[in-house]
């Protein structure tokens, strides 16, 4: 009697039906390289639009710090314009101011030198020169005119006498006369000169 083991047959028909061949193995292979592929694709197309959307944000907020900064720079411009003019407004009152002095104290010094019986008719100044003409009814009342304003601190001697004349008119007779002076506004006419360098021979 023949035995035939039909188990062990069917086992090993199993057993080889179960493998993978070396085809099914590549093709699952390139599946996953493909599927790995798509995934970093996508991963690097996210990361870039997270890259981009970032990257717009940080333009978006420097344009709009560098728009803040001209307007700043606009402000400053014009609070420059601002100082400047303000300055210069300054400069000039200071400069009327300082012109102003000069003649307040040239003709307080003035009226306070005139002697009785001596008037005056004309005053010119040119620059720190000062030209007087003035009526008198007697010489001494001249000199002592010119003698105070010599003794002014604002008039520089000698204060000189350019012409004086004899007029009659219906007041009787009287002395026209034109004198010359200059003005120091800094009220130091009486100082010392300086000194000549030592050394220094005569001519």
């Amino acid at each position: 009697m023949i035995r035939v083991n039909l188990l062990g047959t069917d086992r090993a028909r199993a057993r080889t039906r179960t493998g993978l061949s070396e085809a099914q193995k590549i093709t699952i292979g390139c599946a996953f390289i493909m599927l790995l592929t798509a995934g970093y694709i996508g991963w690097r197309y996210w990361t870039m639009g997270q890259e981009e959307a970032r990257l717009e944000q940080e333009l978006t907020a420097a344009e709009q710090e560098a728009q803040r900064l001209r307007g700043v720079l606009t402000e400053v411009q014009r609070f420059e314009s601002q100082r400047a003019a303000l300055t210069q407004r300054v400069a000039l009152i200071e400069e009327l101011r300082r012109g102003q002095t000069g003649p307040v104290h040239m003709l307080d010094e003035i009226s306070r030198a005139l002697p009785e019986r001596l008037w005056l008719v004309a005053l010119t100044q040119k620059g720190d020169e000062v030209s007087i003409e003035g009526r008198t009814t007697t010489l001494s009342a001249l000199t002592d005119f010119v003698a105070n304003l010599q003794n002014s601190q604002y008039f520089r001697r000698p204060v000189e006498i350019v012409s004086s004349a004899t007029e009659t008119d219906a007041q009787g007779e009287l002395v026209r006369f034109t004198i010359r002076a200059m003005f120091v506004s800094s009220g130091n006419a009486l100082a010392e000169p300086p000194a000549a360098p030592a050394g220094r021979g005569r001519d």
